[in-house]
């Protein structure tokens, strides 16, 4: 996809209302390309469709400007409607340079030809142009229609008319016309426009309006992205996941020499395939409730309960590879061309045809090298070698690498000792990758080792999940903010930025939603506007069924409620439900239960709705130096550290500790059968890490 431009030269640095281009395989997007005049993206184009077709592959090639226009123009400017004799006249007359172009005197000749002031306007220069007038309300008389059948079709599309101005486009296809006719004429038999020919070549050319687009574009726009880099990227990922039969459906129009937008007439479709295929559907109401009768219920069934119920609640949006790094991906990911891509030395040395036989060899070099980067372009003859350096391509006639440290080398020739099996110190063509090749799932959190293997693979851009965002509230008339003045029946607030920071730890956007006081009213109020800016809520307090559990009876009115209690020490009582369609997690009020809580609970549930798989945490059998019993029919989760290679726990198990919680890297986990632990014994230690690697 290719968002034009009429302008003239926009310098080095990537700027909006310039030329920009995208290419999408199977909904992988490249990473859009900046093109600072006409001159070089019609280079680049060329250049791609030429590899494009070389490979055997087909092209959708996508122009934002108008491919003709209003019927009997033509007649009038060739004699013909024809709308490639138009494309050729322009070719012909239009004088185009990086830093000028004669579109305006041109569209002053052409009005010459009309009656009345002709149908072009908005000079757009300092000097006055004879026949265009720069404002549009004096033109009379011309005998055009103001917009093609598309246009008037196409809400808020402006004129082809108008060369300059805001959301003038005339300009656009003054300086696009004649590209394409140069692209017609040297691509011939392999290229067709749409709507005009039929779609048999490897190329199609076809006209495009990003616009019928806007919302998915406007939703999913990254922040710092250029809206015409993003809009093509965008565009070129949709129409290449879509299926073919939506494909052809909006390619399925009659031909007119007018032209025509792709979409236009299926807005809803390709709007639905834009949006769709980036904003998945709500959590269904009840995914919170429990089978009736587990009412104390194992830590085992209620995280199989999330794992099963939950589903991914984020958009998606293609970023650049360099900002991938910890965002889930949306899309397996294949790697777009094989690594290493033609076969190469390993080491530095000489390179030659193996395999070398025991004894002493001995052979002549030829004039030259190859490094990496500029690979030797002639053949290696039998008994001959070459210097090749690390990484460089292997020459034809070579296919094993003897290391330079081995080999005694004069001007003319080298001599080492064998044997040298066929196709030592050298890597196969695709041997770590192949083309094609899966190499990525979707789900996965992209490490920065992802992202060195990705962009060896050629990928320059990656579809992933929009960061997830996590309100985080506390709630309770006793609370008080850190550092101002707090009476004897006051706390402070330790729970906001603990749980704040543990979210920011886990990679997702936190969204500071403060305090809620105990007022149901008032509660409600904070909901809707959190709902409005996250993803998901983490609340602490009012999650059992007490007089002041507010929470609790709000989302019991939703229909969505459910009141869990969880057989695990600390944290009993979980209170879950949707507001508005935004999932909330109650925790308990208590810091300590409320850690613990969102460690076992929240941590792998906004993994899965924040695009990544359920992970169970991260443990490690350790031996013990403390001594504890417990009984049956619980789960218990010790504040620990390791200390000499053994795990000591917090002196008192009192939830109302949280200084336990600073002292502890870690939590010790004891499954619910009764059981006694000594020193010495192993135990399960889970670092706070471990809960969401």
């Amino acid at each position: 996809m290719i968002d034009w431009s009429g302008g003239n030269d926009r310098g080095a640095t990537p700027k909006k209302d310039a030329i920009w281009a995208c290419a999408a395989r199977a909904g992988t997007t490249d990473a859009p390309a900046y093109f600072r005049n006409r001159q070089e993206a019609e280079v680049w184009i060329t250049a791609f469709l030429r590899t494009e077709c070389a490979a055997g592959r087909r092209v959708l090639a996508g122009f934002d400007f108008a491919f003709g226009y209003p019927a009997g123009f033509g007649k009038t400017l060739t004699g013909t409607d024809d709308p490639f004799a138009i494309w050729d006249w322009f070719a012909d007359r239009v004088e185009d340079t990086p830093k000028a172009n004669n579109r305006f005197d041109l569209a002053g000749r052409i009005n010459a030809l009309f009656p009345g002031t002709g149908p072009f306007w908005g000079n757009g220069l300092k000097r006055d142009i004879p026949h265009l007038p720069r404002k549009g309300l004096a033109r009379i008389d011309h005998g055009m229609t103001e917009k093609r059948q598309a246009e008037t079709q196409a809400k808020g599309a402006f004129p082809v008319w108008q060369l300059s101005g805001a959301g003038a486009v005339g300009s656009q296809v003054f300086m696009g016309l004649p590209m394409l006719a140069r692209l017609r004429h040297a691509f011939g038999p392999d290229i067709a426009v749409w709507p005009f020919e039929p779609l048999t070549p490897p190329i199609a050319i076809v006209e495009i309006w990003p616009s019928l687009i806007a919302k998915a574009v406007n939703e999913n726009m990254p922040d710092g992205q250029i809206k015409d880099a993003h809009q093509v990227q965008l565009l070129a990922q949709t129409l290449s996941r879509m299926p073919a039969s939506d494909l052809t459906l909006m390619l399925d129009v009659p031909p007119t020499n007018e032209g025509w937008i792709l979409g236009l007439g299926h807005e809803d479709m390709l709007a639905k395939a834009a949006l769709g295929a980036r904003t998945p559907p709500p959590l269904r109401n009840d995914c919170f409730a429990m089978p009736q009768g587990a009412y104390w219920t194992p830590v085992d069934e209620a995280q199989t309960h999330l794992r099963d119920k939950l589903t991914c609640v984020t958009g998606t949006q293609t970023v650049a590879l360099q900002d991938a790094a910890g965002r889930f991906l949306a899309q397996d990911m294949s790697a777009l061309r094989s690594h290493p891509p033609a076969p190469n030395a390993a080491v530095d040395g000489y390179g030659f045809a193996g395999p070398a036989p025991t004894g002493i060899a001995r052979l002549k070099l030829v004039a030259g090298r190859s490094a990496a980067g500029a690979p030797y372009a002639g053949t290696v003859p039998p008994d001959h070698a070459i210097r090749i350096l690390t990484g460089a391509n292997l020459p034809a006639g070579v296919d094993t690498v003897v290391l330079q440290e081995d080999v005694s080398a004069s001007a003319t020739d080298i001599s080492f000792h064998g044997p040298l099996k066929r196709g030592a110190n050298a890597r196969a063509a695709g041997e770590d990758m192949q083309a094609g090749q899966p190499i990525l799932q979707a789900g996965r959190r992209i490490t920065p080792a992802d992202l060195g293997m990705l962009a060896a693979a050629g990928v320059g851009a990656v579809t992933v999940r929009k960061t997830l965002k996590v309100g985080v509230l506390s709630t309770g008339d006793e609370l008080r903010e850190p550092g101002t003045a707090a009476t004897q029946g006051q706390i402070y607030d330790a729970n906001r930025p603990m749980l704040g920071a543990l979210v920011a730890q886990w990679g997702y956007d936190v969204i500071d939603l403060g305090r809620a006081p105990d007022n149901r009213a008032k509660l409600r109020n904070i909901l809707d506007e959190a709902t409005s800016k996250c993803d998901v809520l983490l609340s602490s307090g009012g999650a059992s069924a007490g007089d002041e559990d507010h929470m609790s009876a709000l989302l019991e009115g939703t229909g969505s409620f459910a009141l869990w209690r969880i057989a695990m020490k600390p944290g009993r009582p979980l209170a879950l439900g949707l507001w508005n369609d935004t999932p909330i997690f109650g925790l308990p009020g208590n810091p300590v239960a409320a850690m613990v809580c969102a460690l076992v609970f929240a941590a792998p549930s906004l993994r899965v709705m924040a695009g990544g798989a359920w992970k169970q945490p991260t443990g490690y059998q350790l031996p013990a130096a403390f001594s504890k019993s417990k009984k049956a029919g619980r789960r218990e989760y010790l504040r620990a550290r390791v200390e000499d290679g053994h795990v000591t726990i917090f002196p008192s198990e009192g939830s109302g500790r949280v200084s336990g919680l600073s002292w502890a890297t870690g939590l010790v986990e004891m499954a619910d059968p009764a059981q006694k632990v000594g020193p010495g014994d192993l135990v399960t230690f889970i670092p706070f890490n471990g809960f969401n690697e």
